[in-house]
């Protein structure tokens, strides 16, 4: 969250795919374990939402750059 103002090109999309996945890889666990812990659900659906919004971000700059060079 604290990226959240710096410059889209030190974004790495890679990583973004990874904790995006691990993210509801362990919001899924959370669920399904007994008793259900809503404590990491609410961690991981935090950073399901940051990371969904950094790719946003590094989508939206490569499309302008793409644009721009064209």
């Amino acid at each position: 969250m604290n990226d959240m103002k710096k410059s889209p090109e030190i974004i790495s999309g890679r990583m973004t795919l990874a904790l995006c996945l691990y993210s509801l890889l362990f919001m899924r666990f959370a669920y399904r374990v007994q008793p259900r812990n809503w404590l990491l659900f609410a961690c991981h659906i935090t950073n399901e939402g940051t990371q969904l919004i950094q790719g946003g971000r590094l989508i939206k700059y490569k499309m302008e750059k793409r644009h721009s060079t064209s």
